[in-house]
């Protein structure tokens, strides 16, 4: 695990966001990107003390960008737009994605874009290091002119207004930074345009959805490894000369993976010679072919919030040339397709899943297993219920499938006549990922209920100890019982990582 992260505006990683969001790494401004953000602070200064006419430093904003404001009322304007702008509004934020947004406006700031003083910066950078961090709506923002509404609601906690949460104690922000030895900031020119102009808040949430959807594209073939040798299928789909003459990447990793994972399988010599089935169901054969694309997804989709973490998202932009440039980086469009990209993926992990575990519990297709896996099927219902949790899931997953990207209303009087949405496809993409977290759960379940029946035959290598790994965690099945706690147990096993091996490892 990372203990410290040092952020220069230009490095910042999807790990080391991971670090500092979700393990409470430290981070450490650098000296050289501190003297980076001197040099545009001092282009702001000029252009304040010549009074040249400049958007969002002398003058108003959106719609009201041709009001120019008096000199004796800049710092008025700068705090005017953080209270107007924090109208957020629902349920809010995890810590952990507060934490990743606060990591990413420091980021940013860091860059030497934005104008800024470096004091903000080293607030943020003080917060995250306190362990401080505000309450922020999750909805209201429509991506642009960047995610306004969210770090309107941040940029509050720095000028020590609203509230600020430090583990299970909150209070008014100025009480609470002065307790942990800070001060709130006060905004200077262009600084409250720099706190609340970029695509930080649906970033942070999609750059930690995306580490969590490799954990579940792993998770998903540990659960169809260990449902196919319940099921007594076949491994032969996944030869790598069938992978190789197609050419895909993913699949051909999909693959790899799954051989890894039955690798040495009793179960499979077991029926190797007497089974006249010629091939599996698609939920079994085709893994490869649907696990794939989804690996070929998340790839895409790590390049374009990679370098998202390291944008320059301000307008206007500064430049150590004296020039400052309005434009459009504040706009997600980039991030917000592939957060939905990465929705309609994940969702199809779910459906093969939920195919899968039918396959296990239904009678007349599994294998010869008990019906629902239950060793007294009638007065027990076994996992019959399960399978409709997963369907239950799988289906609202396809509902949460509909693009966000593709939606714009104007906004702003019209200023803002395009905007990607693209807050909406980030938080729909974490209930996407808790539920794929939730059927693979199910799955995982089911498939090693099945494999208990196929005793003392021995799984493959990998599935093998993934089968150990959830018996640590949740008991065989024989009378009924309440599966919820189980089904809540190992999706937060999934979620630490403590079920799936990386590749190469099974």
């Amino acid at each position: 695990m990372q203990n410290e992260v040092v952020i220069d505006g230009n490095s910042l990683t999807l790990e080391q966001v991971t670090a500092v969001a979700r393990d409470r790494a430290r981070v450490v401004l650098s000296v050289a990107a501190k003297a980076r953000v001197q040099v545009t602070r001092a282009v702001v200064e000029e252009l304040v003390n010549r009074r040249a006419v400049a958007y969002g430093v002398t003058t108003g904003f959106g719609k009201l960008s041709e009001i120019a404001i008096p000199p004796e009322r800049l710092a008025e304007l700068q705090v005017n737009l953080v209270r107007s702008h924090a109208a957020g509004v629902g349920d809010l934020l995890p810590e952990r994605e507060v934490r990743a947004m606060m990591l990413l406006r420091a980021n940013v700031i860091s860059k030497g874009y934005s104008g800024a003083r470096p004091d903000l910066a080293e607030l943020l950078i003080a917060m995250l290091n306190a362990g401080l961090y505000p309450p922020i709506p999750e909805q209201g923002s429509v991506g642009a002119s960047g995610d306004l509404a969210p770090l309107a609601h941040l940029a509050l906690s720095l000028i020590g207004e609203g509230i600020l949460s430090r583990g299970d104690q909150f209070g008014p922000a100025a009480d609470m930074l002065l307790a942990a030895g800070l001060e709130p900031i006060t905004l200077a020119s262009k600084e409250g345009l720099t706190l609340i102009n970029g695509t930080q808040a649906h970033t942070a949430i999609g750059a930690l959805a995306l580490v969590d959807a490799h954990r579940l594209w792993r998770t998903a073939h540990i659960a169809g490894a260990m449902s196919l040798e319940a099921l007594r299928g076949t491994p032969v789909a996944f030869d790598s000369r069938i992978q190789d003459v197609r050419g895909q990447l993913g699949q051909a990793a999909s693959a790899a993976f799954l051989r890894e994972l039955l690798a040495d399988s009793e179960i499979r010599e077991s029926h190797r010679t007497d089974d006249n089935r010629v091939q599996d169901a698609y939920a079994l054969r085709c893994m490869p072919q649907v696990h794939g694309p989804v690996l070929d997804a998340l790839d895409f989709a790590a390049g374009v919030i990679g370098r998202e973490l390291n944008a320059a998202t301000d307008n206007p932009l500064v430049f150590d040339t004296g020039d400052l440039l309005s434009g459009g980086n504040f706009h997600g469009q980039s991030v917000a397709m592939v957060l939905d990209f990465m929705a309609i993926a994940l969702t199809n992990l779910a459906t093969i899943s939920e195919r899968r575990i039918d396959r296990l519990v239904h009678p007349d297709l599994n294998e010869g297993l008990p019906p629902f896996l239950s060793p007294e099927a009638g007065v027990n219902s076994g996992f019959m219920m399960a399978q409709v949790t997963a369907a239950s899931l799988a289906s609202e997953c396809k509902v949460l499938s509909h693009p966000a990207s593709v939606d714009t209303i104007p906004t702003d009087g019209s200023k803002e006549d395009v905007v990607p949405m693209a807050m909406a496809a980030a938080w729909k993409l974490r209930r996407v990922v808790r539920n794929v977290r939730y059927v693979l759960a199910i799955e995982l379940m089911c498939g090693a209920q099945g494999i208990d029946y196929r005793a003392p035959l021995k799984p493959g290598r990998g599935v093998m100890r993934a089968h150990a790994a959830v018996r640590k965690i949740v008991a065989p099945l024989g009378r009924d019982r309440v599966l919820s706690g189980d089904i809540e147990r190992l999706a937060l096993a999934i979620a630490n990582d403590e079920i799936s091996p990386p590749m190469g490892s099974a």
